[in-house]
C-alpha cells in the first residue's frame, strides 16, 4: 500500500515539474528550437501572456464549477497568468 502511495506521489510531482518548464519564456524559440531576442521576444512574450490571460479567465471557476467573481477571480487569474508567464 505505501508503494502505491509514493508511487502515486511520485507522479504528481514529475507532472508538476514537467508542466512548470511550459512557460512564455520557454515558448519563446525561433522554428529552429533558439531562444528568441529583442522585439521578436518581446512580442512572442505579449501573445503568451494575452493567450494566458485568456484562458485563465475562462478557467476561473468555484469548486462547483459556477464562474468566480470579484476578488477571487483577480486573486485566480493574476496566480494563474503568473505561473503560466513564469513568474
Amino acid at each position: 500500500m505505501k508503494f502505491v502511495l509514493v508511487a502515486v506521489v511520485a507522479s504528481f510531482a514529475a507532472f508538476s515539474a514537467a508542466h512548470a518548464a511550459d512557460t512564455c519564456a520557454s515558448k519563446a524559440v525561433d522554428k529552429n528550437g533558439k531562444p528568441l531576442a529583442g522585439a521578436a521576444k518581446t512580442s512572442s512574450i505579449d501573445k503568451c501572456k494575452k493567450d494566458a490571460q485568456a484562458a485563465c479567465e475562462a478557467n476561473a471557476l468555484d469548486k462547483n464549477g459556477k464562474p468566480l467573481t470579484g476578488a477571487a477571480k483577480t486573486s485566480n487569474v493574476n496566480k494563474c497568468v503568473g505561473d503560466a508567464v513564469g513568474g
